[in-house]
């Protein structure tokens, strides 16, 4: 080597290798649900519909905590449509009295558990039944298909609120779990549509072929590894969909097709209210505002779980 170059190399400082520098690590690979879960921590909408749901269900499940009153107390003499104090909160006179002379406010606490009750039930019912329906048509293809696509294109095609109606009529007396049968033994078509598109592109996927090929029965294919991957539009929907039977449930109360009395719900508030829409509008106006706040809020709760289960919208 050149002298020239050998003192080059001599000025030049060492570079020293760090032996015991730490590896950084890579982070482990978030599933679909964890990423889900990490958008919809960080989105004002789901903050928003979560507090709001989470005070509706609280007022479902303990009433007691915001109201002492009893919702079926009438007391005519002193608190017919008395107007509400707006001065004094979470008391019964709030939002004042109705014909009866019961406290507006209480009947709306206790109202949140017939209608979130209803909605809650029927939800389930047609998720299931839904699920099974669009799952095994969209498996199984072929004369399988034919039949559960014929049978929910026939419930498909009678209207929703008729089809209710025509059903709870042929009860005498309608409860609340005849309100929530009548209501899923319509609603299911909607789910079953979305779940069977869902898994007719999931069964194509890599990994249900090779479950097949390593021998798993349908079985075990269709609930470990169809069911799990196919649920995301379906929860969408169910979510979406639970708001509308709120809104149902109260069509159907008002109509007085639905619950009735003694039973406390905001739909049968909201059919006594109407008749004292010019001297009293309170009494119809508070039940209604808050079927459409409960509403609003399962609306933006799917919403917001749609935008972070859809890799399409992020």
């Amino acid at each position: 080597m050149p002298e020239a170059l050998k003192d080059t190399v001599k000025d030049q400082p060492a570079v020293e290798t760090p032996v015991n520098q730490p590896v950084a690590k890579v982070g482990k690979p978030r599933s679909l649900w964890s990423d889900a879960w990490h958008d919809l921590r960080r989105n004002p909408l789901f903050l928003v519909s979560g507090v709001l749901i989470a005070i509706l269900l609280t007022m479902a499940v303990a009433p007691g905590l915001f109201t002492s009153a009893d919702p079926r107390h009438a007391d005519l003499a002193k608190h017919y449509l008395q107007q509400p104090n707006w001065g004094s909160f979470f008391r019964e006179d709030w939002f004042g009295y109705d014909i009866q002379g019961r406290s507006i406010y209480a009947r709306v606490i206790y109202g949140a558990r017939a209608s979130i009750a209803v909605a809650v039930g029927v939800t389930a019912i047609v998720t299931a039944l839904g699920t099974v329906v669009g799952m095994l048509a969209g498996y199984f293809g072929g004369i399988w298909d034919t039949i559960l696509s014929r049978i929910t294109d026939i419930f498909f095609g009678v209207p929703f609120i008729l089809g209710a109606m025509v059903v709870l009529t042929s009860f005498t007396e309608r409860h609340l779990y005849v309100v929530i049968l009548a209501l899923a033994f319509l609603g299911w078509t909607q789910i079953a549509r979305v779940a069977r598109g869902s898994v007719l592109t999931i069964k194509q996927a890599d990994y249900v072929m090779a479950a097949k090929a390593l021998g798993a029965s349908t079985t075990r294919i269709l609930l470990r590894h169809i069911l799990p991957n196919a649920m995301a539009p379906v929860i969408v929907v169910a979510t979406i969909a639970l708001g509308g039977y709120i809104s149902a449930e109260a069509t159907l109360s008002f109509l007085g097709i639905g619950l009735a009395e003694p039973t406390v719900s905001w739909g049968v508030d909201i059919s006594s209210g109407q008749e004292q829409l010019r001297n009293a509008a309170f009494v119809l106006i508070v039940p209604s505002v808050m079927v459409s706040i409960t509403v609003l809020a399962f609306i933006m709760l799917g919403d917001a779980v749609r935008n972070a289960l859809d890799p399409k919208l992020r």
